[in-house]
């Protein structure tokens, strides 16, 4: 198998809408095309379950108005 050692960016389409995907080794992010911010997650909460939590948690902030 070959290791990600550096960043690897594509293209997907959701619902009509255009974002790219991330990956790196530090984790993965996902942003609408054209825009710089974006929903990351970081491996290790992956692998730790804590995946969940993290995206329910920025999702909420995100729609609270009230991220950082």
């Amino acid at each position: 198998m070959t290791k990600l050692e550096k960043v690897l960016k594509r293209e997907i389409e959701i619902d009509g809408e255009a974002f790219i995907v991330t990956l790196s080794p530090e984790g993965l992010k996902l942003t609408a095309k054209g825009k710089r911010k974006g929903q990351e997650l970081a491996w290790k909460d992956l692998v730790s379950g804590q995946a969940a939590l993290a995206v329910a948690l920025n999702a909420s902030l995100e729609k609270a108005g009230t991220k950082t």
